[in-house]
Order: structure tokens, then sequence, then C-alpha cells
């Protein structure tokens, strides 16, 4: 299998978007050549842990109501190209991440990544939940199968900060700027929401090498 580093937040829209497109050309493969591995990265670092009244943190990010709505139009537009139900008005207010990332780095270490960064994905932008709600979090770690007292005891402390802030420190030194960031076998690099025919073209050319044993090339630039 080939590891594949995922720099990703779950207020990310692009994000959603980029790992669908992903899911659907590794769907359309047959078969997943990939080891998922979820890496912190926030949109808000400096996000009070409260967080902040969506509309106003979109106004403020994107120069006033007429821009919010102009990247938002076209974001709801191309989630919908990609099936996926938003409901983008629900959100109310925009959460600091980190104890979110926190639980996906748990998540993986119990082998339930995937389920937790989805559940997430669809808490936020289909039912605008506050993905920071400490009682969310917990049921979202119950409903992947993990030990929720566990799970709550580890979010009353600050197991795990210093570690994420420090991936995400070094992603931002690496020279990541924005979400989502694909990274395959520590070398290779697809940046943004790729559509799906890129995908499955990075996953023919990897599977093609890794069955003649050859090194397998660059397999696409980042998306302007």
């Amino acid at each position: 299998m080939i590891t594949l580093d995922i720099i990703s937040d779950p207020i990310c829209p692009w994000c959603y978007i980029g790992k669908t497109r992903l899911d659907r050309a590794i769907a359309e493969a047959g078969h997943n050549p990939f080891t998922p591995r979820w890496r912190m990265f926030r949109l808000n670092p400096d996000m009070p842990a409260e967080g902040m009244d969506r509309r106003q943190y979109l106004e403020a990010k994107f120069g006033g109501a007429e821009g919010a709505d102009r990247v938002y139009g076209a974001i709801a537009d191309a989630a919908k190209g990609d099936g996926l139900d938003v409901d983008l008005d629900a959100i109310r207010r925009t959460p600091q991440t980190l104890d979110a990332h926190r639980l996906i780095r748990w998540a993986g270490e119990a082998g339930a990544g995937e389920p937790v960064v989805m559940d997430l994905f669809d808490r936020y932008f289909r039912r605008g939940e506050d993905i920071s709600d400490h009682d969310l979090l917990l049921q979202v770690a119950a409903d992947a199968g993990m030990e929720r007292d566990v799970v709550a005891r580890l979010l009353e402390g600050d197991a795990d900060r210093a570690a994420l802030e420090e991936e995400e420190r070094a992603a931002r030194e690496m020279g990541v700027t924005g979400v989502p960031c694909f990274i395959i076998q520590g070398k290779y690099v697809v940046q943004g929401a790729q559509d799906s025919a890129t995908w499955r073209r990075v996953i023919d050319e990897l599977t093609e090498a890794m069955g003649t044993g050859a090194t397998a090339p660059e397999p696409v630039s980042p998306e302007s």
C-alpha cells in the first residue's frame, strides 16, 4: 500500500469536495492503493476557542457580503456538481478545529480515521453542527466504534495538542499554504481539489509502477 498524507481541515469545503472526488476515482479504479494518514492544517489557527459568527467571519475574510456570496456560491455549485448534499446556510458559527483534529488523530490510531473525518464533514457541511463541541465529538467517536470514556478524558486535557501544532508548523514550513494537500509516499504532491479523472490517472500510474517495480513519476502538478 502507498501512504497518502491528507493535509486538511474539517471546515474546509474544498477538502470535503476533494476527498469526494478521490473516493470516486478509487471506486472507478476498483481498488484502493492508498493508506491514508490525516494531517492537521487549520484554516484559522488564531480562531478563539468559542469560534465566531459565520457571516461575520466570511465577510471579513472575503471583503464583504458580496465577496462572501460569490465565493460560497461557487463552492455550493461545485459541491452540487459532485453530488454532495450540503447546506452552507445552516452553518451559524465558524469553529476552532483543534479538538476536532485531536479526535481525527486518535481515530487514525484506532483505525477509524476515515469514518470520523467523513462524519465531521457531514455534520458541518450538511447539518451545520458545531464540530468544536465536545459532546458532538464524543458522539462522533462513539459512532465510529471508539471508546467514548477514553476520548472524553483525552479531550479534557491537552493530549496531542503540542504534537499537532508541530505537525501544522512543519506543513507550513514545507510550503503548504492551503488545503487540501495530498502527499503520496512522502514525495509527490497533489494540491487542491483535483477532479476524479486526474486522480484516476494518478492511481493508474501508481498501480503500473507498483506492478513493474519502477519508481512512480510525479503524478500531477499543483492545481492552478
